[in-house]
C-alpha cells in the first residue's frame, strides 16, 4: 500500500539522495581519482570514463551490505513504533542536512567525508526523533556509532601502513637496484596479481544478495578469487611484459599502443636501426612558469624604492601590504590566463564562454524585459559551461601552486624532499596504476554507495509498503544503479574543485607511489566493507598518501598544513551535520499546526 499522502516526502527525499550521491562523486570520488591524475597515469577525462564504469560495477555488485548498516544500525527500526511517515521524514532530513553540508564544502574546495557527514546527520535525527537513549552509541555488533566512528581513527592509519608497506616493497624490489628498469618490467605481473585478487575477492566474498553470491562455499570463493588473480597475472605476462619490454628496454619507437595484442611476437621483433628511440612521458611534477615569481619580486623592489627614508618598521609594513597585493594580482592573472585559453579553444566550451562574454546582462534589475530575454538566451551556454568546464581544468598547475605565492613555495619544498625515479620505471607502473585506480574506484562504489542508498531505500520501503522499513529488506539494484550514475555525474562535472587541492597538494606523486596509495586504500576499504563497517574512502586514500609520502624518510616530504586542514574539516563535519539534522528534525516534529 503506497502512502500517497507522503508523496511529497518521498519526492524530496529522492532529490536529496541524488544530491548526496552527486556530492559523493564530486568530493569523495574526486579525491580517490586525484592520485591517478596527479601521477599523470590517467588524464582527468580518462578518470571520468573509468570512474563511471567501476563506480557503477562496485555499487551494483557489493554496494547493498553497507546500506543496511547506515539504515538500521544507528537508529533501531523498532524506535519508530510503526510510524512510516516519521521514518520517511527522518531519513529525508538526514539526507538534506548531509548533502547541504557536503555541497557547501565542495563549493569552497574543502574536502570532507560524505560517509561521516551522513552518519552524523542520521545520529542527529535519531536524537531529535526517538531520544539519545535509543541511538546506538556503542559497538552494536559492528553496526553502532562506536564501531563506525572507530573507523575514523583506524582507517587512515591502517591504510597508511598498507600503502607504506607496498611502496617499501616496490623500493626494495625495483627502485634501489642499480638498473631498476628491467626489474620494474619483469615484476609488474605481481602487482597485476595483487590488484585483480583484491577486486575479485570483494565481489565473491559476501557479495550483493541480489546476485546470490553471499551463500557460496569457501572453496568457491578461494577458487574464483585466485583463478581471476592468476588469470590476470598470466595475461600480463603474455601481453603486457612483451609490449612494455619492446617500448622501454628495446626503445622501439615503432611499437604502437594497440600492438600489445601481439604478445610474445613482440619479443623477436627487430629493433629499428634509424637511430630514433621510443620516448616515455615525463611524470615529473612541474611548477608554473617563473615569470610570475619574477614580477612579484620586481613589484616589491619598486615599492620599497618609493620610500627610501622610511623606518624599518614602516618598510616591513609596506612590504607586507605589497606582498599581499602581489599575491592577489598573481592569482587573478593566473585565473585570467586560464580563462583566455578556454575562450580561444574550439568546441562547445569555447563557444559557450564566448557567447556569455558577448552577451552580458544589461543595466537594471533581472526583471527588466531586456535582461530577462538575455538571461534565457544565456541558459544553454551556462549549462554547457557547467558540464564541460572541469574537463578543461588544469589540475596539475592548481595542485603544484603558482610560483611566487606562499603555496607555490611550500610545494617546492615538499617536492624537493621527495626522491625522483627514472621515467622508464614510472611509465611501467603507470599501467599498473590504471588497474589499482579501477580497483580503488570499484571499492568506493562498493562502500560509499551505501551512504545515499541506505536512507533512500528506507524512505522508498516505507512509502511503498505503508510500514516502517524492515531491518533486513534488500536494497533494490535499480536504486544502487541510479545513485551510481549520480556519483559519476558529480565526478565528471565538479570533481575538479576538490581534485585541485588533493593529490600533489599533500606529497609528491608518481605512478609507483600512486599505485601503492591506491592499493593500500583499496585493501582497507574492502576489509571494512566486508564487515559492514562504513568507512570513508577519502580518509583511506589520504592516510595512504601520507604513509607513502613518509617513505621518503623525512617529514618535509609531506604538506602537513594541508593534512591538518583535512583533519579539521573531517572533525567539524560530525557536529555540524549532526546538529543541523537534529535541529531540522526537532523543528518539523514539534512545529505548530491546525
Amino acid at each position: 500500500m503506497y502512502l500517497h499522502q507522503y508523496d511529497y516526502i518521498f519526492a524530496i527525499g529522492t532529490l536529496f539522495a541524488f544530491l548526496d550521491a552527486y556530492n559523493n562523486g564530486a568530493n569523495d570520488v574526486a579525491n580517490s581519482w586525484a592520485t591517478s591524475v596527479s601521477s599523470r597515469s590517467v588524464s582527468y577525462r580518462q578518470a571520468m570514463v573509468l570512474g563511471t564504469i567501476f563506480e557503477f560495477l562496485g555499487a551494483v555488485t557489493v554496494g547493498s551490505r553497507t546500506a543496511e548498516t547506515i539504515k538500521n544500525g544507528i537508529i533501531p527500526n523498532s524506535s519508530f513504533e510503526g510510524n512510516a511517515g516519521v521514518q520517511m521524514m527522518a531519513f529525508t532530513i538526514a539526507l538534506a542536512a548531509a548533502s547541504s553540508w557536503v555541497m557547501w564544502c565542495t563549493k569552497h574546495s574543502a574536502h570532507v567525508s560524505s560517509t561521516y557527514s551522513l552518519i552524523s546527520a542520521v545520529a542527529g535525527v535519531g536524537v531529535a526523533t526517538v531520544g539519545a537513549s535509543e541511538v546506538q552509541w556503542g559497538w552494536n555488533k559492528g553496526k553502532g556509532l562506536g564501531a563506525i566512528f572507530a573507523g575514523l581513527g583506524m582507517a587512515p592509519v591502517i591504510s597508511g601502513c598498507f600503502g607504506a608497506i607496498i611502496f617499501t616493497l616496490i623500493k626494495v624490489i625495483v627502485h634501489m637496484r642499480k638498473n631498476p628498469v628491467p626489474w620494474a618490467v619483469y615484476s609488474s605481473p605481481f602487482w597485476f596479481l595483487i590488484a585483480a585478487t583484491i577486486c575479485t575477492l570483494s565481489i565473491v566474498y559476501k557479495g550483493s544478495p541480489n546476485l546470490g553470491l553471499s551463500k557460496k562455499p569457501a572453496w568457491y570463493i578461494v577458487a574464483v578469487t585466485l583463478g581471476c588473480g592468476f588469470g590476470v597475472c598470466l595475461l600480463s605476462i603474455i601481453f603486457f611484459v612483451p609490449f612494455i619490454k619492446a617500448r622501454i628496454l628495446n626503445k622501439d619507437h615503432s611499437v604502437k599502443w594497440w600492438m600489445f595484442i601481439m604478445g610474445p611476437l613482440l619479443l623477436n621483433r627487430p629493433v629499428p636501426t634509424n637511430g630514433e628511440t621510443a620516448k616515455v612521458p615525463n611524470y615529473a611534477v612541474v611548477q608554473d612558469d617563473e615569470d610570475d615569481e619574477t614580477s612579484t619580486h620586481a613589484g616589491s623592489i619598486d615599492e620599497n624604492d618609493k620610500h627610501p627614508h622610511t623606518s624599518d618598521k614602516e618598510k616591513k609594513l609596506v612590504a607586507s601590504e605589497t606582498a599581499q597585493l602581489s599575491y592577489k594580482e598573481i592569482m587573478t592573472q593566473s585565473e585570467e590566463r586560464h580563462r583566455q585559453k578556454l575562450l580561444q579553444s574550439r568546441g562547445p566550451l569555447g563557444w559557450a564562454m564566448r557567447f556569455l562574454r558577448d552577451n552580458p546582462m544589461g543595466a537594471g534589475e533581472i526583471y527588466e524585459i531586456r535582461n530577462m530575454l538575455t538571461f534565457f538566451k544565456r541558459i544553454p551556454p551556462m549549462i554547457v559551461c557547467g558540464l564541460l568546464y572541469g574537463v578543461h581544468y588544469d589540475i596539475h598547475t592548481a595542485q603544484s601552486g603558482i610560483a611566487g605565492t606562499p603555496e607555490g613555495e611550500r610545494m617546492k619544498r615538499v617536492y624537493a624532499a621527495a626522491e625522483k625515479y627514472p621515467n622508464e620505471v614510472e611509465h611501467t607502473y603507470s599501467f599498473v596504476q590504471v588497474l589499482t585506480a579501477c580497483t580503488a574506484s570499484f571499492a568506493h562504489g562498493a562502500n560509499d554507495i551505501g551512504n545515499s542508498v541506505g536512507p533512500w531505500a528506507a524512505i522508498y520501503a516505507a512509502w511503498s509498503t505503508g510500514e516502517t522499513a524492515a531491518s533486513k529488506a534488500a536494497v533494490p539494484v535499480w536504486q544502487l544503479a541510479v545513485l551510481a550514475i549520480c556519483i559519476s555525474l558529480g565526478l565528471c562535472t565538479y570533481g575538479y574543485n576538490i581534485m585541485k587541492v588533493m593529490g600533489n597538494k599533500i606529497t609528491y606523486h608518481s605512478p609507483s607511489r600512486g599505485s601503492s596509495m591506491e592499493m593500500g586504500a583499496a585493501i582497507t576499504v574492502l576489509v571494512f566493507s566486508q564487515y559492514s563497517l562504513p568507512v570513508s574512502t577519502s580518509m583511506c586514500i589520504t592516510g595512504a598518501t601520507v604513509g607513502v609520502g613518509l617513505c621518503n624518510g623525512t617529514l618535509r616530504a609531506v604538506n602537513f598544513q594541508r593534512v591538518g586542514l583535512l583533519l579539521l574539516a573531517w572533525i567539524m563535519t560530525i557536529p555540524i551535520a549532526g546538529t543541523l539534522a537534529g535541529c531540522l528534525m526537532g523543528l518539523f516534529l514539534n512545529a505548530p499546526h491546525f
